[in-house]
């Protein structure tokens, strides 16, 4: 498989799980469920699809998917970070959910940064079908 055709599927998942996660987020009430949030979400996520599904291949879509991957990378840390998840959200109804989510996220926005980053680098390097490959 092509190495763009599996960044721009990897970058997909991510922002899958992105969605995911803050929708689950805003039902726990731990983010506002208001317009500004909205507001943000939908901006940042439909630049990120932009990056990834108009812009492959090009410099500025892979910098674009480096910046939606650090971000999908940021939120698990954001949980996990002191305490981490608590037995109490582990436990309710969809804990699994809400911890799988951020395990997978965190794997999958690691992954599109890796292949991003590579493919910036190839395209530094003039490395040759690094372009739309």
């Amino acid at each position: 498989m092509k190495p763009n055709v599996i960044l721009t599927t990897s970058s997909l998942i991510t922002i899958l799980l992105v969605t995911f996660h803050l929708a689950d987020d805003i039902a726990r009430q731990m983010e506002p469920g208001n317009l500004p949030n909205l507001v943000v979400s939908v901006l940042v996520v439909t630049l990120w699809l932009y990056g990834t599904l108009m812009l492959p291949g090009r410099r500025s879509g892979y910098v674009i998917m480096i910046l939606g991957s650090v971000l999908g990378l940021v939120i698990p840390v954001v949980h996990m970070k002191g305490a981490g998840v608590g037995a109490a959200l582990a436990r309710s109804d969809g804990g699994f959910f809400f911890v799988w989510t951020l395990l997978a996220l965190g794997a999958g926005a690691a992954f599109s940064l890796v292949l991003a980053a590579r493919g910036l680098w190839g395209l530094r390097r003039g490395a040759p079908g690094s372009k739309g490959t």
